[in-house]
């Protein structure tokens, strides 16, 4: 889940666990995938400035993809880049402690950002992990592919057998 209002003011509802029950301990996370038409790599704040950019862009799709329909992200008026790089600070912290995982989808040919994956447990106990993504409005034709092509890399490099693909 990305929750994109500063941590004062967050609320979650992703269960609290630890690492070895989100993944097998000794599991070693992938940390790419790659396609013709986008490649993920693990968010960081390096992406910070293209990251901003393309979801304040499109927070107005985005807020229509599924999975994002009754989150508070992204936030109707938007966020400071300071903001955003302390939201992206957390999710590489997620990665490295293994407690989530979101990844920067970018363009093959220009390494722009161009939406993002998230992968984190979910609030049911239903779900082994709740998978959310989303594109920028002018990459609008790659939401589905994007979706469609994680699900095949979670079933086939990924611990989990529930996947909560959010409607999709």
């Amino acid at each position: 889940m990305r929750a994109r209002e500063p941590a004062s003011r967050q609320t979650s509802t992703v269960r609290v666990m630890t690492s070895d029950e989100f993944v097998p301990v000794g599991f070693v996370p992938p940390t790419s995938l790659t396609t013709e038409q986008f490649r993920l790599e693990p968010l960081g704040p390096h992406h910070n400035r293209a990251d901003h950019d393309a979801w304040m862009s499109s927070i107005e799709h985005i807020r229509s993809t599924p999975g994002f329909h009754e989150n508070t992200w992204p936030p109707i008026n938007g966020m400071a880049l300071e903001e955003n790089l302390e939201d992206l600070r957390r999710h590489a912290d997620d990665f490295r402690q293994r407690t989530g995982f979101t990844f920067s989808v970018l363009d093959p040919s220009d390494h722009g950002v161009i939406g993002c994956v998230y992968l984190y447990p979910s609030a049911s106990e239903e779900w082994d992990v709740t998978v959310r993504s989303w594109v920028r409005a002018d990459r609008s034709g790659l939401d589905v592919p994007l979706a469609d092509a994680v699900a095949r890399w979670l079933a086939t490099e990924w611990p989990w057998d529930r996947l909560d693909r959010r409607g999709r």
